[in-house]
């Protein structure tokens, strides 16, 4: 038993002098480049310029949209969608998941028209 105890210990402390040997100080490197000052100003500018290459695109800021469809369509299709009073209607809000039919045609109008 104290054989097995012995050989333990010793096994382990092998293993503590095994890995803990130091690094050694190599000082400070010094830099070798071939290119001047202003050249690598130039790079440092087109890079900061170029954003993160590696970003997703939710983060990429305002992107370019070309629309297809007609400025006065679309105005058109807002006036109607803002004066629709069922617009907002969520049919998960009410009971069954099913809108009351005295909500489907309002027997009143909720919107007013300004008076000149």
């Amino acid at each position: 038993m104290n054989a097995s105890k012995t050989l333990a210990a010793v096994a382990l402390s092998l293993l503590a002098v095994a890995g803990a040997h130091a690094e050694t100080y190599d000082g400070v490197h010094t830099v070798h480049s071939t290119l001047s000052r202003s050249e690598v100003t130039s790079q440092a500018v087109a890079a900061a310029r170029a954003g993160n290459e590696y970003s997703d695109a939710a983060s990429a800021g305002a992107q370019t949209f070309t629309s297809t469809a007609d400025r006065s369509t679309i105005r058109a299709e807002a006036v109607a969608k803002a004066h629709d009073p069922l617009a907002s209607l969520d049919r998960r809000a009410f009971y069954r998941d099913e809108v009351p039919a005295a909500y489907k045609k309002p027997s009143v109008s909720f919107t007013r028209q300004a008076g000149l």
